[in-house]
Protein backbone atom coordinates (compact mmCIF):
# COMPACT_ATOMS: atom_id res chain seq x y z
CA UNK A 1 0.00 0.00 0.00
CA UNK A 2 1.13 3.47 -0.67
CA UNK A 3 2.37 5.78 2.28
CA UNK A 4 -0.67 7.80 1.11
CA UNK A 5 -2.59 8.16 4.79
CA UNK A 6 -0.96 10.47 7.15
CA UNK A 7 2.36 9.96 9.23
CA UNK A 8 0.86 8.45 12.53
CA UNK A 9 -1.34 5.80 10.47
CA UNK A 10 1.92 4.62 8.09
CA UNK A 11 5.21 5.26 9.25
CA UNK A 12 7.78 5.36 6.23
CA UNK A 13 10.47 3.42 8.63
CA UNK A 14 7.00 0.72 9.76
CA UNK A 15 8.11 -2.57 7.40
CA UNK A 16 6.00 -3.14 4.41
CA UNK A 17 3.97 -6.11 4.38
CA UNK A 18 1.96 -7.17 1.07
CA UNK A 19 -1.83 -7.06 1.39
CA UNK A 20 -4.20 -10.32 0.74
CA UNK A 21 -7.28 -11.37 0.53
CA UNK A 22 -7.79 -14.01 2.87
CA UNK A 23 -10.63 -14.30 5.36
CA UNK A 24 -10.49 -11.90 8.70
CA UNK A 25 -10.49 -14.94 10.75
CA UNK A 26 -7.20 -16.38 9.41
CA UNK A 27 -5.09 -13.30 10.82
CA UNK A 28 -3.34 -15.18 14.09
CA UNK A 29 -3.51 -13.12 17.24
CA UNK A 30 -1.20 -14.60 19.92
CA UNK A 31 -1.32 -11.46 22.02
CA UNK A 32 -3.11 -10.60 25.16
CA UNK A 33 -6.90 -8.99 23.62
CA UNK A 34 -6.23 -5.41 24.23
CA UNK A 35 -8.86 -2.61 23.93
CA UNK A 36 -12.06 -3.02 21.73
CA UNK A 37 -12.58 -1.46 18.69
CA UNK A 38 -15.29 1.07 20.34
CA UNK A 39 -13.19 2.23 22.67
CA UNK A 40 -10.47 2.64 19.94
CA UNK A 41 -12.39 4.86 17.78
CA UNK A 42 -13.87 6.45 20.68
CA UNK A 43 -10.22 7.43 21.75
CA UNK A 44 -9.11 8.32 18.32
CA UNK A 45 -12.32 11.03 18.40
CA UNK A 46 -10.55 12.52 21.17
CA UNK A 47 -7.20 12.95 19.74
CA UNK A 48 -5.53 9.52 19.99
CA UNK A 49 -3.33 9.39 17.18
CA UNK A 50 -1.98 5.74 18.46
CA UNK A 51 -5.66 4.31 18.91
CA UNK A 52 -6.01 5.41 15.25
CA UNK A 53 -2.81 3.44 14.31
CA UNK A 54 -3.99 0.67 16.28
CA UNK A 55 -7.26 0.08 14.31
CA UNK A 56 -5.48 0.54 11.04
CA UNK A 57 -3.11 -2.11 11.74
CA UNK A 58 -6.50 -4.52 12.96
CA UNK A 59 -8.41 -3.57 9.91
CA UNK A 60 -6.27 -2.99 6.77
CA UNK A 61 -5.98 -6.40 5.70
CA UNK A 62 -9.52 -7.56 6.23
CA UNK A 63 -10.97 -4.28 4.33
CA UNK A 64 -8.32 -4.67 1.50
CA UNK A 65 -9.92 -8.42 1.65
CA UNK A 66 -13.21 -7.00 1.63
CA UNK A 67 -12.90 -4.69 -1.72
CA UNK A 68 -10.56 -7.19 -3.45
CA UNK A 69 -13.03 -10.31 -3.71
CA UNK A 70 -15.54 -7.42 -5.42
CA UNK A 71 -13.02 -6.08 -7.94
CA UNK A 72 -10.70 -7.41 -9.97
CA UNK A 73 -7.96 -5.00 -9.86
CA UNK A 74 -5.96 -4.94 -6.79
CA UNK A 75 -4.75 -1.62 -6.89
CA UNK A 76 -8.24 -0.21 -6.93
CA UNK A 77 -8.95 -2.59 -4.00
CA UNK A 78 -5.81 -0.89 -2.05
CA UNK A 79 -7.17 2.32 -3.15
CA UNK A 80 -10.63 2.26 -2.02
CA UNK A 81 -9.46 0.50 1.54
CA UNK A 82 -7.16 3.89 1.95
CA UNK A 83 -10.17 5.64 0.50
CA UNK A 84 -12.11 4.37 3.42
CA UNK A 85 -9.22 5.05 6.25
CA UNK A 86 -9.75 8.44 5.38
CA UNK A 87 -13.53 9.00 5.70
CA UNK A 88 -12.78 7.70 9.23
CA UNK A 89 -10.53 10.53 10.13
CA UNK A 90 -12.48 12.93 8.67
CA UNK A 91 -15.55 11.83 10.67
CA UNK A 92 -14.11 10.42 13.70
CA UNK A 93 -15.28 13.80 15.36
CA UNK A 94 -19.28 12.60 15.24
CA UNK A 95 -18.73 9.30 15.48
CA UNK A 96 -21.39 7.45 17.79
CA UNK A 97 -20.83 3.90 19.06
CA UNK A 98 -24.50 2.62 18.22
CA UNK A 99 -23.05 -0.19 16.44
CA UNK A 100 -20.06 -2.62 16.45
CA UNK A 101 -17.29 -0.79 15.19
CA UNK A 102 -16.77 -3.13 12.16
CA UNK A 103 -20.38 -2.85 10.87
CA UNK A 104 -19.65 1.04 10.45
CA UNK A 105 -16.36 0.14 8.94
CA UNK A 106 -18.30 -1.87 6.48
CA UNK A 107 -20.70 0.02 5.76
CA UNK A 108 -18.47 3.09 4.81
CA UNK A 109 -16.36 0.62 2.53
CA UNK A 110 -20.17 -0.30 0.72
CA UNK A 111 -20.65 3.29 0.39
CA UNK A 112 -17.71 3.86 -1.00
CA UNK A 113 -17.62 0.68 -3.32
CA UNK A 114 -21.11 1.63 -4.18
CA UNK A 115 -19.46 5.18 -5.25
CA UNK A 116 -16.95 2.86 -7.62
CA UNK A 117 -19.60 1.10 -9.24
CA UNK A 118 -21.47 4.42 -10.49
CA UNK A 119 -18.26 5.94 -11.65
CA UNK A 120 -17.26 3.11 -13.41
CA UNK A 121 -20.87 2.55 -14.90
CA UNK A 122 -20.87 6.40 -16.20
CA UNK A 123 -17.06 6.05 -17.78
CA UNK A 124 -18.34 3.09 -19.50
CA UNK A 125 -21.76 4.79 -20.58
CA UNK A 126 -20.03 7.35 -22.21
CA UNK A 127 -16.27 6.12 -22.62
CA UNK A 128 -16.66 2.55 -23.89
CA UNK A 129 -15.97 -0.30 -21.69
CA UNK A 130 -12.67 -0.20 -20.14
CA UNK A 131 -10.07 -2.59 -22.55
CA UNK A 132 -10.54 -6.44 -21.04
CA UNK A 133 -7.21 -7.54 -19.17
CA UNK A 134 -6.00 -10.63 -17.01
CA UNK A 135 -7.00 -10.32 -13.43
CA UNK A 136 -3.21 -10.84 -12.46
CA UNK A 137 -4.78 -12.79 -9.29
CA UNK A 138 -6.69 -15.29 -11.09
CA UNK A 139 -4.02 -15.60 -13.36
CA UNK A 140 -1.65 -17.30 -10.94
CA UNK A 141 -4.77 -18.02 -8.46
CA UNK A 142 -5.27 -22.41 -8.14
CA UNK A 143 -7.40 -23.85 -9.97
CA UNK A 144 -9.56 -24.31 -6.96
CA UNK A 145 -9.63 -20.42 -5.79
CA UNK A 146 -10.49 -19.78 -9.34
CA UNK A 147 -13.53 -22.25 -9.81
CA UNK A 148 -14.42 -20.73 -6.43
CA UNK A 149 -14.46 -17.02 -7.93
CA UNK A 150 -15.91 -17.92 -10.79
CA UNK A 151 -19.36 -19.57 -9.30
CA UNK A 152 -19.69 -16.69 -6.72
CA UNK A 153 -20.23 -14.67 -9.89
CA UNK A 154 -22.79 -16.59 -10.64
CA UNK A 155 -24.85 -16.32 -7.59
CA UNK A 156 -27.37 -13.63 -6.87
CA UNK A 157 -25.81 -10.17 -5.82
CA UNK A 158 -27.56 -9.51 -2.97
CA UNK A 159 -26.79 -13.32 -1.93
CA UNK A 160 -23.27 -12.78 -2.84
CA UNK A 161 -22.92 -10.20 -0.64
CA UNK A 162 -24.23 -11.99 2.06
CA UNK A 163 -22.52 -14.79 1.83
CA UNK A 164 -19.23 -13.38 1.41
CA UNK A 165 -20.40 -11.18 4.59
CA UNK A 166 -20.78 -14.09 6.41
CA UNK A 167 -17.70 -16.20 5.40
CA UNK A 168 -15.03 -13.60 4.70
CA UNK A 169 -15.90 -11.08 6.86
CA UNK A 170 -17.08 -12.97 9.38
CA UNK A 171 -20.28 -11.25 10.56
CA UNK A 172 -23.41 -11.88 12.62
CA UNK A 173 -26.77 -12.01 11.08
CA UNK A 174 -27.30 -8.94 12.86
CA UNK A 175 -24.72 -7.10 11.35
CA UNK A 176 -25.57 -8.15 7.55
CA UNK A 177 -28.63 -7.04 8.34
CA UNK A 178 -27.83 -3.62 9.37
CA UNK A 179 -25.76 -3.14 6.78
CA UNK A 180 -27.93 -4.62 3.87
CA UNK A 181 -31.20 -3.36 5.37
CA UNK A 182 -33.11 -6.84 5.34
CA UNK A 183 -34.88 -8.24 8.42
CA UNK A 184 -32.61 -11.17 10.32
CA UNK A 185 -34.80 -13.84 8.55
CA UNK A 186 -34.50 -12.78 5.30
CA UNK A 187 -30.89 -12.96 5.80
CA UNK A 188 -30.87 -16.70 7.33
CA UNK A 189 -32.90 -17.20 4.51
CA UNK A 190 -31.07 -16.13 1.59
CA UNK A 191 -27.37 -17.35 3.44
CA UNK A 192 -29.10 -21.07 3.09
CA UNK A 193 -30.12 -20.45 -0.89
CA UNK A 194 -26.73 -18.36 -1.86
CA UNK A 195 -24.70 -22.05 0.23
CA UNK A 196 -26.78 -23.97 -1.82
CA UNK A 197 -26.62 -22.71 -4.82
CA UNK A 198 -22.92 -22.44 -4.92
CA UNK A 199 -22.79 -26.17 -3.19
CA UNK A 200 -24.43 -26.75 -6.56
CA UNK A 201 -22.60 -24.89 -9.02
CA UNK A 202 -19.48 -25.92 -7.66
CA UNK A 203 -20.94 -29.51 -7.77
CA UNK A 204 -21.32 -29.71 -11.49
CA UNK A 205 -18.43 -30.44 -13.93
CA UNK A 206 -17.02 -27.59 -16.01
CA UNK A 207 -18.04 -28.01 -19.74
CA UNK A 208 -14.83 -29.12 -21.61
CA UNK A 209 -13.54 -26.36 -24.24
CA UNK A 210 -14.50 -26.75 -27.99
CA UNK A 211 -11.28 -28.25 -29.52
CA UNK A 212 -11.05 -30.96 -26.75
CA UNK A 213 -14.73 -31.76 -27.16
CA UNK A 214 -14.17 -31.90 -31.04
CA UNK A 215 -11.14 -33.66 -30.65
CA UNK A 216 -12.83 -36.35 -28.40
CA UNK A 217 -15.32 -36.74 -31.63
CA UNK A 218 -12.72 -37.18 -34.12
CA UNK A 219 -11.16 -39.82 -31.84
CA UNK A 220 -14.52 -41.49 -32.42
CA UNK A 221 -14.56 -40.88 -36.06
Amino acid sequence: MQDALPAFVLSSEAPRTAMNDSPANQQPSTAAPGPSDEHLMLAFSQGSADAFSELFSRYKQPLFGFFRRRLTDPAQAEELTQETFLVLLRSASRYQPRALFRTYLYAVGFKILRAQRRKAIFRGTFFGAPRAGQDPVTHDSHDANLAIREALAKLESTEREILLLREFEQLSYSEIADLLRLPVNTVRSRLFRARMALRDILSCPAPKPAAETLSESEEHV
